[in-house]
């Protein structure tokens, strides 16, 4: 396969490699009883039918229904259509309004393996509805409200003026941990809700939320973003660092998550004029990239500690997604080359290692010399929303600019 290199700021490219990554999918993505096949090896195949996540279910909605809005295909509202009514007879739990986090389905029946109510969790189901909402279902927008009453219900800590982090089953149990990761997604699924309904006060805790986060708890560590808190919303420097691969809550500052973040802080430039907005995301991103760059084998590494030294080389595909969307997002707003620079770095980098020529997607996670680490492309968890969600912004920005 050819790796000739593109011209990655070219609308058609983008388009073309959003086509190339949902054709991965295309012939294995759909459960004929119902929702999607989440387990799929590099070349294409599911190697678990029957494991279901609360975050591919609701990623899946997502990926579909942005392809729809931008190809007009009717499979992809058809699937966007049977993403919904999953997510509402499968993960969703009538009795508690609470959302099961993994699931067992065989052949149309479920069984409930984890029943946890995660923050983070209920923030893709806010962001999937938002998306169902923008190509029309029109069911998906009380769907939406109710979720944020039970989110404000349960999960919001109006003191802290953040979310708490994980329930139980039934809301009886709070756990003790707090994080930045499930607040983050919770911002941008609120943007996202905004722009569906218009609804302001959707903006506004999503302005709240940046706020607290990128201004009074970075400045906890020196500006940068942690991940772990405790109950009182000190940074936990400990906690996970036994277990610094820790799926959703690994250790150290991640790079990935410093620019998400920025990413995020210049889609509410696009709604509010508050000058701290594209301040704190020039910070977030020439700081991240200052330490987790890898000049040797190119590429974000994934982890950093406090002392700023890598504690984590390996290469994640969604770190070099979230920092090449932003990359463009911060030329726009900024007009530094440097931005447009780092864009076509991460593009060029990502093209030569992360991206698979021969049969589509972004492999998950390489080695920090940039080599396979599994055969597993996109388990549960990866739907490649990450990869195309940055894709479709880009072309966005691309598509908008005057």
């Amino acid at each position: 396969m050819t790796t000739a290199q593109p011209n990655f700021s070219s609308p058609a490219f983008i388009k073309q490699h959003i086509a190339d990554t949902l054709a991965f999918y295309e012939p294995n993505v759909d459960d004929p009883h119902g929702g999607f096949y989440q387990n799929f090896s590099d070349n294409g195949e599911v190697f678990d039918k029957q494991t279901r996540h609360l975050v591919s279910s609701t990623r899946f909605v997502f990926n579909y229904a942005r392809a729809y809005l931008l190809f007009n295909d009717e499979k992809y509202l058809a699937r966007v259509t049977s993403g919904i009514e999953f997510i509402r007879h499968a993960h969703f739990n009538p009795q508690t309004k609470g959302y099961n986090w993994l699931l067992d389905v065989n052949e149309g029946q479920v069984t409930v393996i984890d029943d946890t109510n995660h923050c983070y969790g209920f923030a893709f189901v806010m962001l999937a509805y938002s998306w169902a909402v923008q190509v029309g279902i029109s069911e998906a927008s009380g769907y939406l409200a109710d979720t944020f009453n039970t989110m404000e219900k349960y999960f919001w800590d109006p003191q802290a003026g953040l979310y708490k982090d994980q329930y139980n089953g039934d809301f009886s149990i709070c756990d003790p941990y707090r994080g930045q990761n499930a607040n983050m997604h919770t911002c941008e699924a609120l943007i996202a809700a905004y722009e569906a309904t218009k609804d302001a006060r959707y903006l506004e805790r999503a302005m709240l939320l940046a706020d607290n986060m990128v201004n009074r708890q970075a400045s906890l560590m020196d500006g940068l973003i942690w991940e772990h808190y405790d109950l009182q919303w000190q940074p936990d420097l400990e906690y996970n660092k036994n277990d610094p691969k820790n799926l959703f809550r690994p250790w150290g500052f991640q790079p990935g998550h410093q620019t998400e973040w920025a990413k995020l802080l210049m889609f509410l430039a696009k709604h509010r004029s508050d000058s701290w907005l594209v301040a704190r995301a020039t910070a977030l991103f020439d700081t991240a990239l200052k330490s987790a760059w890898d000049e040797k084998h190119a590429g974000i590494c994934y982890g950093f500690a406090p002392d700023m030294s890598v504690c984590d080389g390996e290469k994640y595909f969604w770190v070099q997604a979230e920092t090449m969307s932003c990359a463009a997002y911060l030329y726009q707003a900024t007009h530094d080359e440097k931005y447009q620079q780092w864009y076509e770095k991460i593009w060029q980098y990502s093209w030569q290692h992360m991206i698979d020529h021969q049969y589509g997607a972004w492999f998950r996670i390489l080695t920090q010399d940039n080599q396979k680490i599994d055969d597993q492309k996109s388990p549960i968890g990866k739907t490649d929303y990450h990869t195309m969600g940055a894709c479709f912004d880009i072309l966005k920005l691309i598509e908008t600019k005057p």
